[in-house]
Parts: structure tokens; sequence; C-alpha cells
């Protein structure tokens, strides 16, 4: 009897040590997944860029001094990194997480940002407004921006996230407003369920976040739920494709209301442009 009591317990206790480890996992460790877009508007010069997409860290770590992200980041040799919103947690006041990856971040490539809406419910973009400037950061609120290599060149377009109290309609005109429609622009914009208002815009490239992957992810089915989108969400991870548009959603790093990822590890998404005849 006692033998078969204690055989139960070493039982439940290695599956409690297995649910433990695979919840650690699934939401510890990082995941990089590789895109590769192709466009005759790209300039010759930028076939072969590549560009690091982050999103969504909710004032995560990832390792001492955030040593496993960066390395992550550096081994994918970025030209370009851009994080699409919710660098901070509205809920965690701590965002030192948060400002130490963006330093890092800076010294590997040029870092591109936008805001999420987390960064406005938390009542201090101000102040981490002029840290993440201090550090070098690009921040993109309803503007553009050029990037060029040589006499080559490509458009960069942010816009802030609708929970700062502005349609996003308004302010994706003002972004736009002296965008050539004719060159390749890339944008940056947090919530990925407005894809049908962003490529009525000369965009080729969209980078989004904000749907933490569905948070837990269904074999054949994808996302179970997303903030904006509800229940079996259709923007919530990979390649998206309407008119010319092609939008690219980041399953993000952490989390914030829901504490657990199933099936979805935090992402790193690679994108390298090529040119088509």
């Amino acid at each position: 009897m006692k033998k078969r009591i204690t055989k139960r317990l070493l039982v439940i206790v290695a599956i409690l040590i297995s649910l433990f480890w695979f919840s650690h996992w699934q939401n510890n460790s990082l995941v990089t997944t590789e895109v590769t877009l192709h466009s005759e508007r790209l300039p010759l010069n930028f076939s072969a860029y590549r560009i690091v997409q982050l999103s969504d860290l909710h004032n995560k770590r990832f390792g001492s001094e955030q040593q496993a992200l960066v390395q992550k980041v550096a081994d994918a040799r970025p030209d370009l990194i851009v994080f699409t919103g919710d660098l901070v947690d509205s809920a965690k006041g701590d965002e030192e997480a948060s400002l130490l990856l963006m330093e890092k971040l800076v010294e590997l490539a040029p870092v591109y940002y936008v805001t999420g809406n987390h960064e406005w419910s938390s009542g201090r973009f101000s102040s981490l407004e002029q840290q993440l400037t201090a550090a070098g950061v690009h921040i993109l609120r309803n503007t553009a921006s050029e990037l060029a290599i040589g006499e080559d060149t490509i458009q960069l377009v942010g816009i802030d996230d609708p929970a700062q109290g502005e349609q996003t309609e308004n302010m994706l005109e003002q972004a736009f407003h002296k965008v050539d429609e004719e060159r390749f622009t890339i944008l940056l914009a947090h919530r990925p369920e407005e894809l049908a208002l962003y490529a009525d815009y000369p965009v080729d490239l969209i980078f989004s976040g904000h749907a933490h992957g569905g948070q837990f992810r269904l074999p054949f089915i994808g996302g179970l739920v997303a903030p904006n989108q509800g229940w079996f969400p259709p923007y919530t991870a990979g390649s998206h494709t309407l008119g010319r548009a092609t939008m690219i959603v980041n399953r993000g790093l952490g989390n914030s209301i829901i504490p657990q990822r199933i099936f979805n590890r935090p992402e790193i998404v690679v994108v390298t442009l090529r040119k088509t005849a």
C-alpha cells in the first residue's frame, strides 16, 4: 500500500515539474522567425537589407541585462531594428529592463520605435520618451523618416497608438502627408486589426504587434484571443497581404493581463528585403 502511494506521489511530482518546465520554456525561450519580402519598388542598394522587429516587451527580462535577447538580435545581423509598441506595461512600474534593452539595441543598429496602448495607459510616456531619445532611439509619432544607402532611399513611417486619443485615420493622414507613393515605404503601427485602413495608403511593408500571438495557439487554428479582435482573431502572427501592402504581425516578447503563453514562444522577427526585376 505504501509503495503504491509513494509511486503515485512520484508521478504527481514528475507531472508538476514537467508543467513548471513547460510553462517557463513557453514564456522565456526565444524563437526567431525569418521572412523574405520581394518588391520591384525596392532600390537595388537595399536588396539583402535586414530588419529586426521586436514588440510587446511589457518590461520583461531575458537574462541578466537582457543579454539573451540582445544576443539573439545581434546574431540576426540587423541593418535596422524596429520596435512596435508596448515596450512597457501600464501595470508594472519598473521600466529599467525596457530602457536597458533599448540602450543595448542602439549599439547594434539604428532603432526606430512607435508607441503601443500601454505607453499611454501607464501615464508615464512623457518621461519614457525623454529617456528613449537620450538613449539614441528614433521615435516616430505620426511622422515619416528616410533611410539611405548611398544614393538610394526608402521611407519609414510611424504612427502613435490611438490610445493616446487621436483617430488612426487622422494620424495616418498626418504621417503620409509628404510620402512619395512611388517609393518603397515601411509603416510601423502597433495594432494589426487596422490592416484595411493601412492598405489605403501607399505602403509596401507594415510591422505590427499588440495581439501577443493570440496568447494560446491551437494547431490548425492559430491564436485563441487578442485585444480588439476577440476570439479566434485573424491577425495574430505571420504575414498578411492586402493590395500592395504586406503586414508582419509579431507575436511579442512579454505578457500583460494573461501571464502565460502556450505554443506561442516569445518572438523575434527578421525580415530580409529583396529587389525583384
